[in-house]
């Protein structure tokens, strides 16, 4: 949903803006481009191939953009280190992005061989592997149930966990075989391994803690005006960026000002999709990986100094 993106942000020229997600740079250019001549643009992404794919687009826009190797859930702590706070918007596309599906050695696809990986930044922390050894079957069933919402988490847990410990699985399609042969029955158009690589692949790069981050953080980090637009893939994603939104544009109920006559504590936020928007059809026949986005945005009505 690009142009929705971007009708949401708003874009003006001389504004900065952060694409917190940056990915291969899609959205980042469009921005560049509605802010031009002089706005500026922070990138983040984890993924050091995406950094290098994203310069190499946006090389042409010189000094306007500022790329950072990094987690949206540290947000906060890069722009201030930047001295760039507040900004005027920013931009969180969630998930794992198609070059890294694409490419089997990352470890996300359950179709293409690859090693039991999973982190969005290769360069540290823990992979699906490593996650699986040191978990319990218990502690690894509840991953399984909380992320994929799987509803034969533990014997997929106690079948993995066994087979991993004895070296009998190592690599992705092993894993996707093996969940295969766990599961009873199948859904329609749907990979039984489809919900727990999801779930795997969450806990290992801890996407609902950085989003939780970064949710609690924005409000601190945006002028007033400025609009904060997320694209979310998984429900609980969704969730979390619908009620922390609502929570934030129902402090009060009024704008600042009358608020502050009232002595009320004023809303921060004023939503902008009260419902969230989903792609087209169009888009979904091009890009089948779009059918689950979902697309919400806030202006902010005030900065909260914290």
């Amino acid at each position: 949903m690009p142009e929705e993106t971007l009708a949401l942000l708003a874009p003006r020229a001389g504004g900065v803006y952060c694409d917190a997600t940056l990915g291969g740079g899609g959205h980042a250019e469009r921005i560049l481009r509605a802010t031009a001549p002089d706005g500026r643009l922070i990138g983040i992404d984890r993924d050091p191939a995406a950094l290098a794919a994203a310069g190499a687009r946006l090389a042409g826009f010189g000094d306007r953009v500022t790329l950072v190797h990094g987690a949206f859930g540290e947000a906060r702590a890069i722009l201030e280190r930047l001295a760039l706070v507040p900004i005027d918007g920013f931009v969180l596309d969630l998930g794992v992005s198609s070059p890294q599906l694409d490419r089997g050695e990352r470890g996300f696809s359950f179709r293409a061989a690859g090693p039991l990986d999973m982190r969005m930044d290769p360069t540290g922390g823990e992979t699906a592997e490593g996650l699986i050894r040191r978990v319990g079957v218990d502690e690894l069933a509840d991953i399984l149930r909380r992320y994929g919402e799987e509803r034969y988490a533990g014997r997929i847990a106690r079948a993995v966990k066994d087979a991993v410990m004895a070296g009998d699985v190592t690599s992705t399609t092993e894993l996707a075989a093996l969940i295969a042969r766990s599961v009873p029955t199948r859904e329609r158009h749907k990979d039984p391994a489809t919900r727990t690589f999801q779930a795997l692949r969450i806990a290992v790069n801890d996407e609902l803690g950085q989003l939780e981050r970064f949710l609690e953080d924005f409000p601190a980090l945006v002028r007033p005006g400025g609009r904060v637009v997320v694209i979310a893939f998984h429900s609980l994603e969704d969730g979390l960026v619908k009620n922390r939104f609502r929570d934030l544009a129902k402090e009060s109920g009024y704008p600042p000002d009358i608020a502050a006559k009232m002595g009320l504590p004023p809303a921060t936020v004023k939503v902008l999709t009260r419902k969230p928007v989903e792609p087209s059809e169009a888009e979904v026949v091009g890009n089948p990986r779009a059918r689950s986005a979902k697309l919400r945005g806030c202006e902010m009505l005030r900065t909260v100094h914290r």
